[in-house]
């Protein structure tokens, strides 16, 4: 059953029928209770009509036995008076239920001079100063409106059920009379019966053509998906990430779908091509110290007086500086989060600055949030940076501004042209002015600078200096401000 319905198309299908479904049954219900309340009330609407001509010929004081309403073949008619004694019924009734009496054979008729008797000048001669109650009827006086019952009579040896309606009448010379007429109500069963079974053999004609357009639908919908999901195998298969998945030509969720899978394959690309670009220069940048390296260890083994034992500890530095940069790098690029330590920023650049030449700290307190570590490599690949470049003075500033701190490391240089200030800060860039002066620099100081700034909530820019020279900005949030969510 799992696996019957483990896929979307069906899934969306089996809802889809479910919900037409309750729907129809929902719907099906009250077109037949509707049916049977409206049939049902126009059957007791005829019921009240015949009952209201028996009882306009009663209150006419027409005699029982000449009742026209006792002759109907489709409606059996009741007259019992106030002790539910029944005077008159239809003639071919045998046998009745659901009215005031289950009797079909009226009670012999009392003598007339019971009837010219007390009791009877009492019923046609009531006194006008006599209490009547609410409900009272004047002599003649046919009541308003009827009570309804159902039930089944036989009339004639043919058995069928009834809607049964009750009128009261004020008979001159009889007193109080109900009339009880019936109207058939084959008809209602008829055209409900008719309807639930056109109902039982179209919902399950309708639901199968909804199932099979919903199915359908649904494939050809998620058509482009499955067009998707195979070229995101063979991309897999392949490895080349230069394939992209096909975007339907539409504007629904499957092409914003497609759109945002190849952006993805794109950024994958980009970042899969950086990184290669990265290990191939970082390859080239190792090769070069390790090279010099060897080459010195060689001569030192044939020619042991002619070891230049500076240049080998100079090329071992440098190994092990560009070694300690790549493994940072690796670090950032993993993802690696700053510790949430305070740092004050004004104490780190005095301490940067100690020791080097010509370089002067206008620093006021500011604390920020981060690892002390790499935001102190950030201030010294600056200096670095600074000092390859000036001709005699650099200045280091720290400032606040809003939420903000501020570092500034500025120098009398040549500056960086306008065209090169982001180029700058990307990985073994170097520009010819400083790679003529640089010895042994790999192009990695700014770089790692920016990534860690980024990775500390804050920017990076390079600009020019009020010497003249180049001006480095370092922005960071303040300690306890949202310094927001560095990208990954």
């Amino acid at each position: 059953m799992s696996r019957l319905f483990g896929s979307v198309r069906s899934r969306a299908t089996l809802g889809a029928t479910l919900v037409v479904a309750v729907a129809l049954v929902a719907a099906g219900a009250a077109v037949l209770l509707s049916l049977r309340a409206n049939l049902t009330g126009e059957a007791g609407t005829r019921a009240e009509r015949s009952a209201q001509a028996v009882a306009s010929e009663l209150a006419a004081r027409t005699p029982l036995d000449k009742l026209s309403g006792l002759d109907a073949e489709d409606t059996p008619v009741q007259i019992v008076d106030e002790d539910g004694v029944l005077l008159a019924a239809s003639e071919d009734l045998e046998r009745i239920s659901g009215t005031g009496t289950p009797e079909v054979t009226p009670a012999p008729a009392r003598s007339d001079g019971d009837d010219d008797g007390d009791d009877g000048d009492d019923r046609s001669g009531r006194s006008d100063d006599d209490d009547r109650d609410d409900d009272s009827l004047a002599p003649g006086e046919i009541a308003q409106g009827a009570s309804y019952t159902n039930g089944t009579a036989t009339v004639d040896g043919d058995t069928e059920d009834y809607r049964f309606a009750a009128v009261e009448v004020e008979t001159p010379d009889r007193g109080r009379l109900t009339v009880h007429a019936g109207a058939p109500l084959a008809a209602e069963h008829s055209a409900v019966g008719t309807a639930l079974t056109s109902m039982l053999i179209g919902f399950p004609l309708l639901l199968g053509v909804v199932a099979a357009v919903t199915w359908l639908v649904t494939g050809r919908a998620l058509r482009p998906v499955e067009g998707i999901r195979r070229e995101m195998a063979a991309i897999t298969a392949s490895e080349d990430l230069r394939r992209r998945v096909p975007e339907p030509a539409t504007h629904d969720e499957i092409a914003r779908l497609a759109r945002t899978t190849n952006a993805t394959l794109a950024a994958l690309e980009s970042s899969v091509e950086r990184q290669r670009r990265f290990v191939a220069d970082a390859s080239h940048e190792l090769r070069s110290p390790i090279a010099s390296l060897r080459t010195q260890l060689e001569v030192a083994a044939a020619h042991p007086e002619l070891l230049d034992l500076d240049g080998a500890v100079e090329d071992t530095v440098r190994l092990q500086n560009l070694a300690a940069d790549l493994l940072l790098l690796a670090r950032l690029d993993a993802g690696e989060r700053p510790a949430g330590t305070r740092v004050d920023l004004a104490a780190l650049a005095r301490e940067a600055a100690a020791g080097r030449e010509s370089v002067t700290v206008d620093a006021e307190a500011v604390e920020v949030s981060g690892s002390r570590g790499q935001l102190g490599r950030v201030l010294a690949n600056l200096l670095d940076n600074a000092q390859r470049h000036a001709r005699e003075r650099i200045t280091v500033s720290v400032r606040r501004e809003g939420d903000q701190a501020v570092v500034g490391v500025a120098d009398d240089g040549e500056g960086v042209a306008d065209a090169d200030r982001e180029r700058i800060f990307e990985r073994f860039v170097r520009l010819d002015a400083a790679r003529s002066r640089d010895e042994g620099g790999a192009g990695l100081g700014l770089a790692i600078a920016r990534d860690v700034a980024v990775r500390h909530g804050g920017t990076l820019t390079a600009g020019a200096a009020p010497a003249g020279g180049a001006l480095f900005e370092l922005r960071l949030p303040l300690a306890g401000a949202d310094r927001g969510t560095p990208p990954a």
